[in-house]
């Protein structure tokens, strides 16, 4: 059970993986940085593109009609209107109800699958809009999962070993995801010393970030080997589609939102009020 890949091409795609990182994080610094407007817009093109890259996944034959849906409910977050956000909720997932055909079965795969990508697009407007210091949080938390998806990456490939789970994700190993979580770790000690906060609840937040990006990971990988396809898409070099290279900060904005909203004392003893 070592590691399948030759060594000569387990840094193959490091290259293209570093320019596409290079365009994206500065990007992604930017609206997070700036928030509102320009994190919804931005939470609605990349939303947009993962309906698409979901239903050309899943054989949804208008993915552009779930694109849209998605897209509209993301620039419907800045207007705070519960609602409007509670109509375009369910008209967006009628919309793939009846959009779609076959069975129930499938309309309802079409349901959660809008669901899925839409809950990732706004789990990082909530994470950075909310009652907390969101542009802080909403940074930890994206810069622990590109620490833990790098870790993941280099000490993976270059350690090599049993995979993790080779039915659903045959590029994960078990090192890899191990030297995820202790670098995540690391991680979480600086954070502690940068907020004078408590070093071993730092340490937890920062390995459970890890291993919930890792569970959105596997997640998406798995829906991957069940429709059959390597890649969402081929929109980014190196990384394959948006929804391959964001399905791990899209579980940590969806879990970290709702923990920090369901335990209001947490944002406060981490030193993020």
């Amino acid at each position: 059970m070592g590691d399948w890949t030759p060594p000569e091409r387990r840094f193959s795609q490091l290259g293209l993986r570093l320019l596409t990182a290079a365009i994206l994080i500065p990007a992604g610094l930017f609206v997070v940085w700036s928030g509102g407007w320009w994190l919804a817009v931005a939470c609605a093109i990349f939303g947009g593109i993962m309906a698409w890259e979901w239903a050309g996944m899943s054989g949804h034959p208008r993915g552009w009609l779930l694109s849209v849906a998605t897209a509209i409910f993301c620039l419907g977050l800045p207007l705070e209107i519960s609602w409007l956000h509670v109509f375009l909720g369910c008209f967006g997932l009628a919309l793939a109800f009846v959009s779609n055909a076959g069975g129930l079965r499938i309309r309802s795969s079409a349901m959660l699958g809008w669901l899925y990508v839409t809950a990732m697009a706004a789990g990082l407007w909530i994470l950075r809009e909310g009652p907390w210091d969101g542009r802080t949080v909403a940074l930890y938390f994206m810069s622990f999962v590109w620490a833990s998806d790098a870790a993941a990456y280099f000490v993976g490939r270059g350690m090599g070993g049993p995979r993790l789970l080779p039915q659903e994700s045959p590029n994960k190993t078990w090192s890899g995801a191990t030297g995820a979580l202790l670098f995540t770790g690391v991680c979480g000690i600086a954070a502690a010393d940068l907020q004078q906060a408590s070093v071993v609840l730092w340490v937890i937040v920062g390995m459970g970030l890890s291993f919930t990006a890792q569970i959105g990971d596997l997640m998406e990988s798995g829906l991957k080997r069940r429709f059959k396809v390597k890649d969402s898409s081929n929109l980014l070099p190196g990384h394959g589609g948006v929804l391959d290279r964001v399905d791990g900060l899209g579980a940590v904005g969806v879990v970290g939102s709702l923990l920090l909203w369901s335990f209001p004392a947490l944002s406060n003893t981490l030193g993020l009020s």
